[in-house]
């Protein structure tokens, strides 16, 4: 598929938000440059980057005169855009609504739980470490009955449902959540990582996985 220039991904490396825009590049096998934007220094509340999201969050996704924020929302257009066989994203009412449905998830229970625990230990950020675990329990054994009964999160193939919650999810352990009670979602985690293009988030020494 030809571009005019490469699409360019503002993100930060460890940030789970970024890697699921930067997997469904991946995934769909798209040019793109990646600027690591400098979160610790501030930059992401500077005037410039303010211009691409006034929230000051990452990613944010350029793409030839495009400026779209907001992982989920890039997953959305980056599908619609550049996946016409609609492998990624069903245009189908029901389809459309399921994928929407984890969207919500990935914003929801993903953020609340696995993302705010790895948080604390990752970042130092202060959240509640407990309630966090908790909440991604709760939603690990959800999804373990989900998956129990399908390879993906919509049905028998990956979608970006999958692509949303897989980053904080697979890093759990680094926020003190322990995957090993949870074979379908440990076998769902495999599943996405043996899909062309896969490439993982960098880990971090922390919580489960600090020794």
């Amino acid at each position: 598929m030809s571009q005019h220039k490469p699409i360019l991904l503002h993100g930060f490396d460890k940030s789970g938000h970024s890697h699921r825009a930067e997997l469904m590049l991946r995934l769909l096998g798209l040019p793109f440059d990646f600027h690591q934007v400098d979160l610790i220094g501030g930059e992401q509340r500077g005037e410039a980057f303010l211009k691409l999201n006034p929230f000051g969050t990452v990613p944010v996704i350029e793409d030839n005169g495009v400026v779209i924020a907001d992982s989920c929302a890039i997953l959305v257009y980056l599908a619609t855009k550049y996946d016409p066989d609609a492998r990624w994203l069903p245009r189908d009412a029901e389809g459309a609504a399921q994928v929407q449905r984890w969207l919500s998830v990935a914003q929801g229970p993903v953020f609340n739980g696995p993302c705010c625990a790895r948080l604390v230990t990752v970042f130092g950020m202060d959240f509640d470490h407990a309630r966090a675990k908790a909440v991604a329990e709760r939603l690990l054994t959800v999804l373990d009955g989900v998956l129990a009964g399908r390879t993906f999160l919509v049905g028998e193939r990956p979608t970006i449902a999958d692509v949303a919650l897989y980053s904080y999810i697979a890093h759990a352990p680094e926020g003190g959540v322990d995957l090993a009670p949870h074979a379908p979602v440990v076998a769902w985690l495999r599943r996405i990582e043996a899909l062309p293009g896969f490439a993982p988030m960098p880990a971090t020494k922390a919580g489960l996985r600090a020794a």
